[in-house]
């Protein structure tokens, strides 16, 4: 792993920890019980299974309060792609930052089990 990306990890994660230490109480323990695993950009079988190239994360699992359906024994997680979110604030640090925390946030959300338009009304798409 080079400099860059391990920059890129640490950077994420530090914004997201702030971004955690920033909700309120009750927020506070849920998100921290959610795993959180950055990687560069989807592997292939994301993108095989429909998901863009460009994707900047992911929740993947059952939401917060909802029945479990399916065959899957993975927890809920959410996934962000520090790749893409570097490239896609054009390696501005500042914007970096903001778009972890974006990110972030809209992937707690979707966890929470708040919707597309949820998100968008809290400006979180």
């Amino acid at each position: 792993m080079d400099a860059t990306s391990k920059w890129l990890i640490a950077t994420a994660l530090e914004e997201i920890h702030r971004t955690i230490d920033s909700l309120p109480p009750h927020l506070q323990a849920h998100a921290r019980s959610l795993p959180v695993v950055l990687d560069p950009r989807p592997g292939p079988g994301w993108i095989k299974d429909g998901w863009p190239p460009d994707l900047l994360g992911l929740f993947s699992g059952t939401p917060l309060g909802s029945n479990f359906e399916g065959d899957s024994i993975v927890p809920p997680t959410i996934l962000i792609f520090y790749e893409n979110l570097w490239d896609y604030s054009e390696a501005v640090e500042e914007t970096y930052l903001e778009e972890v925390h974006v990110t972030y946030l809209h992937e707690l959300g979707h966890y929470l089990g708040l919707e597309e338009s949820d998100l968008e009304h809290r400006d979180l798409l």
